[in-house]
């Protein structure tokens, strides 16, 4: 197991490095994380790695992890998105509503570009993240410890990867390690890495494309408008945003025992 993870990282790092240089060759202006064009480049080197090790090293299928035909379904991929919006955005709406967090209008600029520009940018991170930890990585831990041990330290290591941040702290991490629960029960439960990806951009997109507030420590650069805190940081999340919050994790903690309580027997996702 050890011997493929590092095979699949080291892969993933070789593909991103061959990817950006071709980007920049092929007339790509900025290769960096905060372009358009790297997001673009990390998903389709994690894609690309991900194939690799499942399809020609491990000889497996798709549905291994979560990116089958059946996994593709509309159905299933809506109700991953509806689970990740509506989730962060209950949260947000109750803490609007308490006063906790304000909208500031009159932010000059195009919304409508900007948000574009958002999803341009939110998508593939999204979906890189998740073929980064809850992907291949997340389907060989399956298989050899069980999908809750999985489970358990790809949400960890989800977590930590997310210390660099600004604005991290010991409560933002732990909100992120619950986010990775909550993320990871949705793959298990949808068995659909897609329904997951488009839970996890739903997430990101609400905060940023909607909402105009921090994502992750990250400030949004949609004009028009913001919502800034006004709340204790504990349960608005301060400067890492609603999503580090005590309002969000409640409201992650609720999605996760409906979704525990009636899908417990998906969970155990045999191949």
């Amino acid at each position: 197991m050890l011997w493929r993870t590092v095979l699949f990282y080291a892969t993933l790092l070789t593909l991103l490095v061959i990817l950006s240089v071709l980007a920049e060759v092929a007339g790509a202006k900025r290769v960096d994380p905060q372009s358009v064009w790297f997001q673009w480049v990390a998903f389709l080197s994690a894609l690309l790695a991900t194939w690799e090790m499942l399809r020609r090293i491990d000889k497996l299928p798709w549905s291994e992890v979560g990116l089958d035909r059946r996994a593709a379904s509309p159905r299933l991929v809506v109700k991953g998105a509806l689970l990740g919006g509506l989730t962060i955005g209950v949260a947000s709406v109750v803490l609007l509503s308490a006063h906790f967090l304000r909208i500031d209008a009159g932010v000059p600029g195009s919304w409508w570009a900007d948000a574009g520009r958002s999803t341009a940018m939110l998508l593939p991170a999204a979906f890189f993240e998740e073929l980064f930890i809850r992907g291949y990585v997340f389907a060989i831990l399956r298989r050899a410890a069980g999908w809750k041990v999985a489970l358990i330290v790809t949400s960890i290591v989800f977590g930590f990867l997310h210390v660099a941040n600004p604005g991290a702290d010991s409560e933002s991490i732990l909100a992120v390690i619950v986010a990775g629960f909550f993320l990871g029960a949705i793959l298990l439960v949808t068995r659909s890495l897609y329904a997951a990806g488009a839970a996890h951009f739903a997430w990101n997109w609400v905060m940023a494309g909607a909402l105009h507030i921090l994502v992750s420590g990250m400030p949004s650069a949609d004009p028009g408008y913001r919502v800034v805190d006004s709340g204790p940081d504990w349960l608005t999340g301060g400067p890492w945003g609603p999503e580090g919050g005590l309002a969000a994790v409640v409201a992650m903690f609720i999605v996760l025992l409906y979704l525990y309580g009636r899908h417990a027997r998906r969970m155990e996702w045999k191949a």
